[in-house]
């Protein structure tokens, strides 16, 4: 090496570090992580909100909501399919799965609803939700 050649230096940073708000909206937008892996609905919002909760009370919020919200749905759908399961055996299970059909269509829509109230600095209480975390 010789000594005309300047030391090395860290690469720059990729960009600017994300916003509180754009953190508030991974909370709610990151259950689409459930179309990719079991569980992962209830994974990503746990991980933004584990990550970014001690950051900003706005994050720490949209976390809870968000993951109040997943474990909910997620115990009712599971309702619904044991349900669906066992009186599949005598046909009735067949209207389950048009409630099953409409429940999983509304989550995606409150989704998607809470995501854009988020990005307008919103916190979207989302319906039929049990608050496990305060």
């Amino acid at each position: 090496m010789n000594e005309s050649t300047p030391p090395l230096q860290p690469p720059p940073p990729a960009g600017p570090p994300l916003s509180t708000q754009t953190w508030e909206v991974l909370c709610h937008a990151s259950a689409a992580a459930g179309f990719v892996c079991p569980f992962g609905n209830l994974i990503g919002p746990l991980v933004v909100w584990l990550l970014k909760r001690h950051e900003s009370p706005g994050v720490d919020a949209h976390g809870k909501e968000a993951l109040n919200f997943q474990i909910s749905w997620t115990i009712y759908g599971m309702i619904l399919g044991v349900l669906s399961a066992v009186l599949w055996i005598f046909i009735i299970g067949l209207l389950f799965v048009p409630v099953l059909i409409i429940g999983f269509v509304a989550m995606v829509i409150l989704v998607i609803i809470a995501s854009v109230k988020a990005s307008n600095g919103q916190l979207y209480r989302y319906p039929l939700t049990i608050r496990f975390l305060k």
